[in-house]
């Protein structure tokens, strides 16, 4: 029989090997269920856990990128995500509600600016993996070093994707990586093959044809303050550039946008006007000036907003919306994965000979239909005729 003192010392070393066993069980998932290397859009190397379970989404924005991929359930492994989505686009944001009603329980880690972004806050919630944006702008970015030393610390991997900075780039990157995250590089390629198809059908005819490039004026967020003339050169003007248009506000504003002197603007009297719409059919009361485009729009509605905004005192003194030559695009494309609709759209608008048989609703349905777990609903681009 072993001695009591023995048995003691052995039953100690099998508790305390136990012990360390169910330690690594359960501290260290990623590592037992093993990891992979990826390298993200900020160029870093990033080793992330094989099965990724628990996401946190640096933009609320990004759940159609997610979806895409995690077609069934783009809210299954959200951990936590900032909450600009509903405050920026609320129409949007309750259509995806409705679909999937878990996202109203998923923490929110700040609102709608980088700097309501709580770290605290997003290591409570212990996600494996932050998806976050080149750039931030409505969530953290590359420049936010602290908040992703804290994060890596806490044991959680950081991503950057981007669907902003250089959009027709870097859009099928990002899908492919998040098709390496979360297991689903076919389903990627697919995507990021029929885009860059898409892409190819406006920039490859340009570049045979060598059209004259229309000048345009890009109204940025039309009506969100009463005066004239915010424009931009970055986000949806990246979108205008491949389409062939002349954005006349290129080289005279700092960074992305900036605001044009309306007397230069009426002077300039450019081809083409085009505003972006920010508008919705719950706020056209309160914001009776913005462009309503999006999701549960009709074109009717769409259209009359359209009107109502160009009398505006400096638009109404453009030729462009005197003759009709006026039209209005959702704002969100420029944070979208399906931003190359946009292209085509202006494309179409810019070139209609050129283009004369392509058909960016279909594309859009298209998309939708094979990409998208919601049926496609509303109005996202307008003309003034």
């Amino acid at each position: 029989m072993m001695p009591a003192s023995t048995l003691f010392a052995f039953t100690v070393r099998a508790l305390i090997v136990l012990a360390a066993v169910q330690f690594c069980l359960f501290a260290t998932p990623a590592r037992a269920a093993g990891e992979i290397e990826l390298t993200d859009l900020a160029g870093r190397t990033v080793r992330v856990p094989a099965g990724v379970e628990r996401l946190l989404l640096g933009e609320g924005r990004l759940l159609p990128a997610l979806a895409i991929l995690e077609h069934d359930d783009p809210t299954r492994r959200l951990a936590g995500m900032m909450g600009e989505f509903e405050l920026l686009d609320p129409t949007g944001y309750e259509q995806w509600r409705r679909r999937f009603p878990r996202l109203e329980r998923v923490p929110r880690i700040g609102r709608s600016s980088s700097g309501s972004f709580s770290v605290e806050q997003a290591i409570a919630v212990r996600p494996q993996v932050a998806i976050f944006t080149l750039g931030g702008g409505h969530g953290p970015g590359d420049r936010d070093r602290e908040a992703i030393e804290r994060l890596q610390a806490a044991g959680t991997a950081v991503v950057f994707v981007d669907f902003r900075r250089e959009p027709l780039r870097n859009t099928p990157r990002s899908i492919r990586l998040l098709g390496a995250l979360l297991g689903q590089p076919q389903r990627a390629e697919a995507f990021a093959a029929h885009y860059e198809a898409q892409l190819a059908r406006v920039t490859e005819r340009l570049a045979r044809a060598r059209p004259a490039a229309p000048t345009v004026f890009l109204e940025n967020r039309v009506g969100l303050s009463e005066g004239c003339c915010d424009t931009m050169v970055g986000l949806v003007g990246q979108l205008l550039d491949a389409a062939g248009g002349g954005n006349i506000a290129r080289g005279l504003v700092p960074g992305d946008f900036g605001t044009l002197n309306p007397e230069w603007l009426i002077a300039r009297q450019p081809q083409v006007y085009i505003g972006t719409g920010i508008g919705s059919m719950a706020g056209a009361e309160r914001h009776p000036l913005r462009v309503i485009l999006g999701p549960g729009v009709p074109p009717e509605a769409a259209r009359a907003s359209l009107q109502r905004a160009v009398q505006r005192r400096a638009i109404a003194r453009l030729r462009a919306v005197q003759e009709g030559r006026a039209y209005a695009i959702w704002h969100h494309f420029y944070n979208s994965p399906f931003n190359v609709v946009a292209v085509q759209v202006f494309a179409k608008w810019l070139h209609p000979d050129l283009f004369a048989d392509l058909d960016p609703q279909a594309t859009l349905d298209d998309f939708y239909s094979r990409f998208q777990p919601l049926a496609l609903d509303g109005t996202y681009w307008i003309s003034l005729r």
